[in-house]
């Protein structure tokens, strides 16, 4: 199936089954987030596959008694950098010279350039920056299990703080921006599985400049 027609096809599953969703098709919906684009090759976004019951548990009344957080095969937490440091900017030019076979350092004035202007930002700045970036792995993942037909609920609705504590984010220099639940709807009672997509029309949502 072509990308548009996956598209067509997934909704924000409001109501799972439980069925468990196999192990390869969650690492192939991963993998489509760690090969994300990320502004200067940063990737500043780290991915919490979680499918522990205990901790679901615990997660849940944090996203607000959402079902799909119990009711999914697996929930993942996309979590950004809380800012910037050398260390993080440094690691990627790091990597790309060893995996390249390039000299260590090849890139150091645009690398020097880039950690300067990121620590001009605020850490609120630099987080939102990161978490930027974060979304863009969460939206290829999000294609990547239409694409493998497995229903997913994207969430921003849960208390950010409260699952940093509860996962020990803050510990890892991390904090939560979005979840991501997987799974396969529960057709009897999703109240929105035969509904209509809607979306803007074409003609309202691109704007042209010929």
């Amino acid at each position: 199936m072509s990308l548009l027609e996956n598209l067509k096809w997934r909704y924000a599953t409001k109501k799972m089954n439980g069925t468990p969703v196999a192990q390869e098709k969650i690492d192939y919906i991963l993998e489509t987030a760690r090969l994300a684009p990320t502004s200067s090759g940063l990737h500043p976004f780290k991915v919490i596959e979680i499918t522990n019951p205990e901790l679901r548990a615990k997660i849940q009344p944090i996203a607000y008694g959402q079902s799909q957080i119990i009711d999914s095969s697996h929930i993942l937490v996309f979590a950004a950098y809380d800012g910037y440091t050398e260390e993080r900017v440094n690691a990627p030019f790091a990597q790309q010279a060893e995996e390249r076979g390039l000299p260590l350092g090849y890139a150091d004035d645009y690398k020097n350039n880039l950690f300067a202007k990121l620590s001009t930002l605020s850490k609120e700045q630099q987080f939102n920056h990161a978490a930027r970036q974060a979304y863009i792995g969460f939206g290829l993942a999000l294609a990547a299990a239409a694409e493998q037909r497995i229903d997913a609920t994207p969430m921003e609705g849960f208390n950010n703080e409260q699952l940093d504590a509860l996962l020990g984010l803050d510990k890892l220099g991390l904090k939560s921006v979005t979840i991501l639940a997987l799974g396969y709807r529960d057709e009897e009672h999703d109240w929105l599985v035969n509904l209509k997509k809607v979306r803007p029309n074409h003609e309202d949502f691109i704007i042209k400049f010929n």
